[in-house]
């Protein structure tokens, strides 16, 4: 599936520059989890998402230009797997004829190996909050509606998003402070937010502390393995959680996020479930890398070299394929993971060894 370029001199057109030393590398905590977390250190969950109201952050509407990070060294040619695929030759080549406003609802999702269409959880978390109802893009046959789903209104600029990608030996340490460039939704949600009627986050956006280190030439490990509550980060800095939210159902259904498709858990943490159409808009070309998993391999948008919708039948148990991509610079085949509309979205499990063992920090 090639994308834009991005890689060991990445380009984030939307990003601020921040100078953040590339020895830094430390695991800092995403803090709450949406869903499971992995047996090291399980995750807070997002229960806190239904807690007292607090005072939305301040914005200013303003922007400033992209510097794009210095790197310090070259990237090798990652491991590829031998995971099925759909491909044809090199390409992947999706089915196409996704049913959006039809989307099979994935509650309770969960499983204890690998399996399409749900969510291998180191931890089944099924008691905390979400959302308060179902909103009317529900269908009442086990399906939703894409389409029809609200999203919290507002458009919020953060001046002081920052984000760093870099290279140290071989590692890729991506640093940030957590908030988006590209804007939010007003949080916590307004009263008369038609959201509130469903889901009114009462939690407000605030900047984090934020490092990851993981691979730059990611292996396939010899058996998957499970996942967190976090699942990976996205090339502007936002953490990607799973599919979940904190009481197992399918956040991308239950939940009311942003035009982005984003929303903040108790910490403040903003953070996605779904794809965002902000880091991959729709269209017709192939979509671009959008994040990087914790096992190293990159998470791609939707769509294949021909501009079809990828689906879930298109992929392996852990949600991803090996075909060819743009990574670093380079056409590569590799294995990557493919954000898709269909539950569970982003990551199922990793197929390569998570270099973040659960919250921590």
């Amino acid at each position: 599936m090639p994308v834009a370029p991005t890689a060991v001199r990445p380009t984030i057109e939307l990003v601020r520059c921040i100078r953040w030393p590339t020895t830094a590398i430390v695991l800092f905590a995403l803090l709450a989890a949406c869903g499971g977390a992995d047996s090291a250190s399980p995750s807070v969950s997002d229960v806190a998402e239904v807690s007292e109201p607090t005072t939305a952050t301040s914005t200013n509407p303003t922007t400033t230009p992209t510097t794009t990070p210095e790197t310090t060294a070259t990237t090798p040619t990652p491991e590829t797997s031998a995971t099925p695929g759909a491909t044809d030759g090199d390409v992947l080549v999706a089915s196409g004829g996704l049913d959006d406003t039809h989307l099979t609802v994935g509650d309770q999702q969960f499983s204890d190996a690998p399996a399409r269409d749900q969510v291998w959880a180191c931890r089944q978390q099924t008691d905390g909050g979400g959302a308060s109802s179902q909103g009317p893009w529900f269908n009442g046959d086990g399906t939703w509606d894409l389409t029809t789903k609200i999203s919290v209104q507002g458009d919020v600029r953060w001046d002081e998003a920052t984000v760093s990608i870099e290279i140290d030996g071989d590692q890729r340490v991506i640093s940030s402070n957590g908030l988006p460039m590209e804007g939010t939704g007003v949080f916590p949600v307004a009263a008369d937010d038609p959201a509130a009627a469903y889901d009114r986050n009462p939690n407000s956006i605030s900047a984090q502390s934020l490092s990851f280190s993981v691979p730059i030439a990611p292996a396939v490990a010899a058996a998957p393995s499970c996942i967190g509550g976090e699942v990976g980060v996205a090339v502007n800095g936002v953490p990607i959680f799973n599919a979940f939210d904190a009481g197992g159902r399918d956040a991308g259904a239950w939940e009311v996020q942003d035009v982005c498709q984003g929303h903040p858990q108790n910490t403040g943490s903003y953070h996605y479930h779904t794809i965002s159409d902000c880091l991959d808009p729709p269209g017709e070309n192939p979509s671009r890398l959008i994040g990087y998993a914790f096992d190293g391999f990159g998470i791609y948008g939707s769509r294949d070299a021909q501009g079809v919708e990828v689906q879930n039948s298109d992929l392996d148990e852990c949600h991803g394929i090996t075909s060819t991509v743009e990574w670093d610079g380079a056409m590569v085949e590799m294995y990557h993971y493919v954000a898709t509309n269909e539950f569970p979205y982003t990551v199922g499990c990793f197929r390569g060894t998570s270099a973040v063992n659960g919250p921590v920090g």
